[in-house]
């Protein structure tokens, strides 16, 4: 059976599911709300080194837009937005999608950059 969907045509093969990931929803510790789905946050990036004032043009250019793009742990920005729109920072195994330290937790040594 075909059906179109968003101008693609798609199949349905009957008895098989989609192979989704095993942690596709997670929930997040807001220190002010209490435990929320990750779908009231907002991504807002990995958590960049703090500026040397006596780096280059060119180390503060690769600070600020460079990102690591972790496989492994990497320690995140998210902003409650359908809450107390407050940011949380939290780290989080990229490969498997787990929190590892919750906010206000102590957070593992991670690297920010290479």
């Amino acid at each position: 059976m075909a059906s179109e969907y968003g101008g693609f045509l798609h199949r349905r093969r009957r008895g098989r599911r989609p192979n989704l990931p095993k942690v596709s929803h997670f929930y997040i510790r807001c220190p002010n709300c209490g435990p929320r789905a990750c779908s009231e946050f907002s991504f807002n990036g990995e958590v960049r080194p703090l500026a040397d004032p006596d780096g280059t043009e060119e180390e503060e250019i690769f600070r600020f837009w460079m990102r690591r793009n972790a496989n492994g742990l990497q320690r995140e920005r998210w902003f409650h937005t359908a809450g107390c729109r407050r940011f949380v920072t939290l780290t989080r195994d990229t490969r498997t999608n787990i929190i590892v330290a919750q906010p206000g937790e102590q957070q593992p040594e991670v690297e920010t950059h290479a």
